[in-house]
Parts: structure tokens; sequence; C-alpha cells
């Protein structure tokens, strides 16, 4: 595709965001509902996870990821080579599909299946909308979008968790029955369904771009991997290792020890809309400042989330951990706009699905990797297994981090930033 040269002000650019923006949306917020409930939907019980519990629900929940990592480069490929909103609607009709037929059974080995598709069908969505946004963004407002775009993706995210884990709460206080779960699957389709309905209607009459022909698929796959851009995208990879262990199993571990859900649904849906507002922000200080400063700052706030968590462990949930592990959730917030802006001025346009891809692979990987090694270091060594996790991500966070920075060709694209007005 040739190189996009966006007009900010022009009314395709706008209905185009606006389009990708709302997509994300419901998708997200269609996995966070399934998200929460899965665990007890699948044991068809809220609480009391015995480890071989924790082992058949981690892996029914890994087979989402492992669909996605293992696709989601084909699906950035086929973006690149047909389009990216032909991409974007199968995929979200798929999920839709895939999500409703996880109401009709509780056989791990259906939902397993189930879940696998479900996870191709997302890394497709991703892909594709992550590369519209790269495509009608200019250089110097691309924080500001990927911000937006960050902000509707975590946001969708922590607002359907919240919602799902408010519906374990009523069942759990006898307010709905435990064979309510099902139809939480069916209102996830329903969300799919209009966020299929609103993206179509806004783009039905937009000119689609026409991709380059006669690129390769050797030619695509080696612009998106180099050296600057995985040192961008491999930080999400650890974590998304710690946000995939946390979102499967915070609701069963939440009524073991008898703490209200619709508390956590609460601060979750807080949290949601702080990213709203945040996200947009965080990506204009991008703009202004520089991807790299907002990524360095995003590492530090990570690392100190880390840190307080581990004392918290250890002490409890003191005032005096809970108030500076907040405080350093705030930076930490500041490094996907910057990193997202950063892997779109690394992009190529002939590329820029399959670049965008990597970042899903990352992610899904991550999540994969991070029920993985969680379940295991917690089962096998106890709240030390919590410390050795949050500990492998800090230094895997540096690490990364201090390679990014001496690399000559990453540091050289990342200080051309323009400013924005």
């Amino acid at each position: 595709m040739a190189e996009a040269l966006p007009d900010p002000t022009g009314e395709i650019h706008r209905r185009s965001l606006v389009a990708v923006f709302g997509a994300t949306f419901f998708v997200r917020f269609a996995f966070g509902i399934t998200l929460a409930v899965f665990a007890s939907y699948i044991l068809g019980r809220l609480s009391g996870l015995s480890s071989s519990d924790e082992g058949t629900v981690g892996l029914v929940a890994a087979m989402a990821p492992i669909g996605e990592f293992s696709t989601v480069l084909a699906s950035g490929v086929v973006t690149d080579r047909v389009g990216r909103f032909p991409v974007l609607f199968a995929g979200m009709a798929s999920a839709a599909l895939l999500v409703g037929l996880v109401a009709l059974t509780r056989s791990v080995y259906a939902l397993g299946a189930l879940n696998f598709l479900f996870g191709i069908a997302s890394g497709a969505i991703l892909a594709s909308s992550l590369a519209v946004v790269a495509d009608r963004s200019t250089r110097d407002e691309r924080g500001l979008e990927m911000g937006r775009f960050d902000a509707m993706n975590l946001a969708g995210w922590l607002g359907g968790f919240a919602f799902g884990i408010a519906v374990l709460g009523f069942v759990q206080d006898g307010h709905l029955p435990i064979g309510f779960l099902p139809w939480v699957f069916v209102l996830g389709t329903a969300t799919l369904l209009a966020g299929l309905g609103f993206t179509w209607y806004l783009v039905r009459a937009i000119p689609r771009p026409t991709p380059v022909r006669g690129a390769g698929i050797g030619e695509i796959l080696r612009g998106a991997f180099r050296g600057s851009v995985l040192l961008v995208t491999l930080p999400w990879l650890v974590v998304y290792m710690l946000i995939g262990y946390i979102l499967v199993f915070v609701g069963t571990a939440s009524a073991s020890v008898g703490f209200p859900d619709i508390y956590i649904a609460a601060g979750i849906g807080a949290g949601g809309a702080a990213l709203v507002l945040t996200q947009p922000q965080f990506g204009r200080l991008a703009d202004r400042y520089g991807r790299t400063r907002l990524m360095n700052l995003g590492v530090a706030g990570f690392c100190g989330v880390m840190l307080f968590a581990s004392l918290a462990i250890a002490y409890g949930p003191l005032l005096e951990l809970l108030v500076p592990l907040g405080l350093c959730v705030l930076p930490a917030l500041g490094y996907g706009p910057a990193a997202l802006a950063a892997l779109t001025d690394l992009s190529r346009a002939l590329s820029r699905g399959t670049t965008m891809a990597i970042y899903s692979f990352t992610i899904s990987l991550g999540m994969w990797l991070g029920l993985l090694v969680g379940t295991q270091l917690v089962a096998r060594l106890g709240n030390d297994g919590y410390y050795l996790f949050f500990g492998l991500i800090a230094g895997a966070l540096v690490v990364l981090t201090v390679l990014r920075e001496a690399s000559a060709e990453t540091t050289a694209a990342l200080a051309t930033t323009t400013p924005a007005r």
C-alpha cells in the first residue's frame, strides 16, 4: 500500500479512525465479558479451585492466545495484500459467531477449540485495526491517535471485564443463578454484532486504498521483521504475561477469599474510565517530547508496580504500599501509546499490517506464557512464586530497554519525531 498522506481535517480521516476506535472498543468489551466469567463457566461454580481445576481453566483460556499468536502474522500479510477493512469485517463476524457458540456447550474440548478459533479472529481484528490507524495518522499526531486507540482497546477490555465480574458478584449473592452465565456469551455476541454494524455504517462509503500489487510475502516479512521493530514490541510480551495471568484468575480468586466481586468490578471500571482520559494525553506527550522518553517513563512505572505489588503480597494491603503502587501505575500507562506510535514510525507502508501483527503476536504470546509460567510458579512456590514472577517481568523490561537504547537504528528512527503543533 502506498505511503498514506492523511489529511487530519478530512472526513475520510475522521470516519476511518472513529470506525476503528469503535470496533476496537466493542471487540475488547465482548472479550472482557467472556474472559471474566470463563473460569466459573467451565467449572460450573464460583470458587474453590484445586490445582487440577486451575490447570484445566488455564489450558482452555490459553487456547485463544495460542490461536492468535500462531496465525496473526498470516493475518497481517493478508491485511497488506488484500486490504484493511475486509480483514477487519471478516474477523468481527467470525468472533461474533464463535462467542455465541460458547454458550451452547460446557465441554472443555469444544470450548478449547472455539477459544482457539476466537484467537485467530482476534488477531485479524487487531492487526487490521492498527494498520488503519497507522495509515490515517500523520507523524506529528501518531501518539495522539495511538493513545486514542489504546484507550478504546484497554477501556473495552476493562469495561467488559468489570461487567463480567459484576455478573459473578450477582451470582455469588444469589441474585442470579449460576445457569445465567451462558447468557453472558450471548451478550458478547450481541456486542460484537453491534460493533460490526457501527463500523460498516461509518466506512461503507469510504474509498479503499488499493494494496500494492506484486509485493511478495518474503518482501513483506523482511520489511516487518527488523531489529528496531522487535525492540519496541518485545516489552509488551512481558507486560501481557502479567495481564494474562491476572485476568483469568482474579474472579475466582476473589470469590475464594470472600472479597465482593462488585467492588472489584467498580475498581476495574474506574480504571477503564481513567484510561480513556489519560491515554490520549500520554500520546500527545509522546508527540511533543519523543517516543523514547515516554517509553522509558512507562518502563520505570511498571518496575515500580512490580516492586510495590510484591511488598503488598508480603506485608498485606497497607496504605503506605497501595498509594505508591497506584502512583506507579500512572507513568506505566504512558508506555502503550508511545510504543504504538514508535512502531508506526518504524513501519513501512508495504508491510504495515504485518508489522502491526507483530504487536498482536507478542501480546497474545505473552498472555499464553503468563498463564503457563504464572500458574507453575505459584503452584510450586506459593507467594515466592509471585515475587519471582514479578521480578522476571521487571528485569526483562529493564534489559529490553537497555538494548533498545543501545540500538543505533532504533534511536535514529525515533529521534526524528516532529513536535506536535
